[in-house]
């Protein structure tokens, strides 16, 4: 039998024909724009992301391996060594350091999935990036639930900051997509082979977040600040 996690509670987001995307005024990355329209059915996101604590509750369930930096303290417990410093992991801040290949294994062991990315920039319409852990200022995420005040208009707290959020999208151009300022820095990472990630971590700058920002990487890369949100069909 499947142990129960400690999950994140779900809110629900509203579907609907929707807008992503920058608008033409004002600084973003080509892979940003156009803005265009899209339709995405009502679905639940988790309200946080996922934690230390569900991951370890994952790995001891299905023998996964542990993110990139974790080591045994020789007592059954975990620590995090990394930049320069050991910690014990602290089962309340989201887990980070995880591949796509991963966070999907998770997403699909906790009956839940990566949501789209246009389903991601949706649950975050309204998040801002004035009240988020980001800018270096931390080393590293806040505990799951932090920032309550400042949440999405859909309820969902985090969502910029903290750490990158893998979805289940490929990195494709939008419709209409021109290259800007050279083909080199976007269009030749579009495809099949790159994963999308968003919302920005702890050590993002301020002044470049937004709820548009698209990174990507491959899907077995676990060296970024890479964590978990997970959705679900609104049944």
């Amino acid at each position: 039998m499947k142990k129960r996690i400690r999950s994140s509670p779900r809110v629900r987001v509203e579907g609907g024909a929707r807008e992503i995307g920058a608008g033409p005024a004002g600084f973003a990355y080509d892979n940003e724009r156009p803005r265009h329209r899209v339709e995405v059915a009502p679905f639940l996101i988790d309200r946080t992301p996922v934690t230390n604590g569900d991951y370890i509750a994952f790995m001891d369930e299905t023998g996964a391996e542990p993110p990139m930096y974790w080591e045994r303290d020789g007592e059954g417990g975990w620590v995090r060594n990394a930049m320069g410093r050991t910690d014990e992991v602290d089962p309340s801040l989201p887990v980070i350091h995880v591949s796509w290949n991963e966070a999907d294994a998770f997403a699909r062991w906790a009956d839940k999935r990566l949501p789209t990315e246009p389903e991601w920039e949706v649950a975050a319409a309204g998040a801002s990036r004035d009240r988020a852990n980001l800018d270096e200022l931390s080393f590293g995420p806040a505990p799951a639930g932090t920032y309550a005040d400042s949440c999405a208009e859909c309820g969902a707290v985090q969502m910029l900051g903290d750490v990158w959020e893998w979805t289940s999208s490929d990195f494709t151009a939008y419709p209409g997509f021109a290259a800007f300022p050279y083909p080199e820095y976007s269009e030749v990472f579009f495809g099949d082979t790159h994963k999308v990630l968003r919302g920005g971590a702890w050590a993002t700058r301020r002044e470049v977040i937004r709820a548009s920002f698209r990174n990507w990487d491959l899907p077995i890369r676990r060296q970024i600040f890479a964590g978990i949100r997970c959705a679900s069909d609104d049944v």
